[in-house]
């Protein structure tokens, strides 16, 4: 081997480690020249000298020097030399010719530039004998690497898969960090202390381990079904504690005062028919919960035929539905008895720690709401701390780039998505557009300004669309901030946003600009576009769908009425008397879908084409499932206008729904309305007691039971409080 530098290049920082080739070249031929160097290196207090198997170096210390860069991965490393350094005089010969070159490039000459220097290395033999004792082939690194992978995976693998691993890790690691604490604190640190700390760390493992031993082996023992029972117990005692701690710091919720708004309870109706009629609203209000809290106590439903429970996937695992639903009802109608069995029931049993996906829009309506309408008409505040409770659990459907919430939520894990028959996986209008009043209230009790947030920016993002024809169409995209199908209904899918829109102004104390310019925008283009009159003269309001109107009007739509005639009073002083006598025809319409039938009730929708008018022509749009949206008009129209048909067509209702719908066991749906006998589905909704009874006995109570100026109904039917301008806090305690 030898070592070539071109002339006049300066040292070179070297270190002469990477220069010693493990597989020297064998022993020199006979008669081989001795070697010569085309210029000789020197450096201070260092000699390289050509050796025969190996670079060997004289006994100097290594020297460092301004480093250059190797073009070949190595670097030189020059070190001290070894015991084993030959003289010499011993090493001095010939080399066989090179087999490869190195060149040296760096800085550190003034010039900027380094000198090429090449370096002409040797040839090795892949002879074993001519290795270094100490190197290993590939072969053997290989196998080597497997034994100590298997040697690691065994180690770990003994750890994790013991019985409760989680515990044994626990003492292995965290005392043991502990133990290496102790003995780095210095050679002072005692030898007697550290041994001390290891024997506890060994001793408090196989304490653990035994103890883990003992209760696997006890597990083993039990039946399956006395496993299952353990794990269902353990959960419990779980949530029981979570609630128990949620009650012990009250939530978190700010100190506020509490002050009964005018009009939770009314005066007896003068006239004794009105009286009688409220009286009998009041029975069956009372047979419909007595027969829940007899067949379905703490379940979200009742199944009337069948007398037991009934849970809808709307609520997850959600219990109650039917107790939050009430709630109000039960107050509203001095049945103060039930209203104490339902709040205990809340109190102790109504828990929203679960690992289950809800409808936000269900939830939001009938449980918010439902605690909410409690704690402003009792002043109870555990009503207050689980509406909170529940709105921050709902606060995660927010998180889409467009702030436009999703449709289904999971409660634990804050996944979210959106029904999967919507429209390209869009939102739903009188979903997203259905949080307004309720939130807004959170956002008052709590003193969280995030719950206003989410439902104002749900504003922005509409403003900022273009309304094809000014209307809403009922899907919108949460990633893309983009309509989806252009499906316009002021029925399904769409209602509740034009009625929150209203709404929204008149809680704020009629403060809320926006929300009454959307209102009255949309009303017009709704006028415009949507409603039309038969050839019998009855006024409807069809669906709008990419331009194409579809002459059908759902029972859902019938809520129109009401909230017509409920904004005609804020509306422009030309158009006041105008929208009264939109919102009678509504009603009219409405009450005519339920005359023409044989139960007269009324179908789920009903059409205005081929020859019929207000009659349901398919089959799947014949059922009533005990909703309340015409009797909701009617009991506007009465407000507005004390016109005596409105009760009067209120008691038709009441008189159906007693001998079609009502049973030993609550009162059902019917599948057909125009059969000449009820076909029952077997189902009490929870709006039943929550809408439709509440309507029915406000529409025969006076007008200062829940007067409007002071009250303002969610889509549930559920009343809450016109929030003044003045207003900066909500009381606590009850006058």
């Amino acid at each position: 081997m030898w070592l070539r530098m071109s002339p006049g290049s300066e040292v070179l920082s070297v270190e002469l480690s990477e220069l010693l080739y493990r597989g020297a070249a064998g022993p020199r031929p006979r008669g081989s020249p001795p070697l010569t160097w085309p210029k000789v290196i020197r450096w201070p207090r260092l000699s390289v000298l050509p050796i025969q198997r190996r670079f060997l170096c004289q006994p100097l210390r290594s020297v460092r020097t301004r480093a250059p860069a190797w073009t070949h991965a190595r670097s030189a490393t020059f070190l001290r030399s070894s015991p084993r350094c030959r003289r010499a005089s011993d090493t001095e010969s010939s080399l066989p010719p090179p087999a490869r070159t190195w060149t040296f490039t760096g800085g550190g000459t003034k010039g900027g530039k380094m000198p090429v220097a090449t370096l002409l290395p040797f040839t090795a033999t892949p002879s074993r004998k001519s290795a270094s004792p100490t190197s290993f082939r590939l072969t053997e690194k290989f196998i080597l690497l497997l034994v100590f992978s298997a040697f690691i995976t065994l180690c770990f693998g003994a750890i994790f898969f013991l019985p409760d691993s989680s515990k044994l890790l626990s003492g292995v690691f965290f005392h043991s960090s502990a133990v290496e604490t102790n003995t780095r604190t210095g050679p002072d640190s005692s030898d007697s202390g550290s041994a001390g700390s290891d024997v506890r760390v060994l001793a408090k493992i196989k304490k653990d381990h035994e103890k883990a031993l003992l209760e696997a082996k006890d597990t083993l023992q039990k039946r399956p079904d006395e496993i299952q029972q353990d794990i269902l117990d353990d959960k419990e005692k779980l949530s029981r504690d979570s609630l128990a701690q949620v009650a012990k710091d009250g939530g978190h919720l700010p100190v506020v005062e509490y002050h009964r708004p005018p009009g939770t309870t009314g005066h007896e109706p003068l006239d004794p028919e009105t009286r009688d009629r409220r009286a009998k609203v009041k029975e069956m209000m009372k047979h419909a919960w007595d027969s829940y809290r007899h067949y379905a106590w703490g379940s979200n439903e009742l199944r009337p035929v069948s007398k037991q429970g009934h849970s809808s996937n709307l609520f997850g695992s959600i219990k109650g539905a039917t107790i939050v639903d009430a709630l109000d009802s039960l107050y509203i109608m001095e049945m103060f008895d039930e209203f104490d069995a339902a709040t205990e029931w809340v109190e102790k049993n109504l828990d929203f720690n679960v690992n289950a996906e809800v409808s936000v829009f269900e939830v939001n309506i009938r449980f918010v709401g439902g605690l909410l309408s409690a704690y402003y008409l009792s002043g109870k505040e555990v009503f207050r701390r689980k509406a909170v409770e529940l709105g921050e659990k709902l606060l995660p459907a927010f998180k889409t780039p467009t702030g436009i919430p999703w449709a289904l939520l999971n409660l634990k894990s804050g996944i979210g998505r959106n029904w999967p028959w919507a429209s390209g996986g869009s939102s739903i209008l009188a979903e997203y557009g259905t949080l307004h009043l309720e939130f807004m209230h959170l956002g008052q009790l709590s003193g969280n300004p995030e719950f206003a947030q989410k439902v104002m920016n749900i504003r922005k993002v509409l403003n900022r669309l273009d309304k094809p024809q000014g209307l809403y169409p009922n899907y919108l995209n949460p990633n893309s901030g983009q309509w989806g199908q252009h499906h316009v209904s002021v029925g399904g899918l769409g209602d509740s946003f034009y009625e929150y829109l209203l709404k929204a102004w008149l809680m704020s104390d009629k403060t809320d600009e926006e929300g009454k310019k959307m209102y009255y925008e949309a009303l017009q283009a709704i006028e415009t576009n949507l409603m039309r009159k038969s050839s019998g003269g009855l006024t409807y309001i069809a669906e709008w769908k990419g331009g194409l109107l579809e002459h059908k009007m759902g029972h859902l739509t019938c809520f129109a009425g009401g909230m017509m005639a409920l904004g005609a009073d804020g509306a422009p002083s030309d158009k006041t008397g105008h929208q009264m006598e939109m919102a009678a025809e509504i009603a009219r319409t409405c009450h005519e879908s339920y005359v023409r039938t044989a139960l007269k009730l009324g179908p789920e929708a009903f059409r205005f084409d081929g020859g019929v008018e207000a009659i349901a022509t398919r089959q799947n749009e014949k059922y009533f499932i005990l909703r309340p949206e015409v009797i909701e008009t009617y009991m506007y129209m009465w407000r507005f206008t004390h016109d005596p048909k409105y009760r009067e067509w209120g008691w038709e209702a009441v008189q159906a729904l007693e001998k079609h719908c009502r049973l030993e066991g609550g009162y059902s749906g019917v599948r057909d309305v125009y059969a000449s006998s009820p076909n029952h589905d077997d189902v009490q909704q929870s709006f039943y007691l929550a809408e439709t009874l509440k309507y029915l006995y406000l529409l025969f109570s006076e007008d200062d039971h829940l007067p409007f100026d002071h009250w303002v109904f969610n889509t549930e039917a559920h009343p809450l409080p016109v929030i003044r301008k003045d207003q900066t806090e909500i009381p606590n305690e009850v006058e």
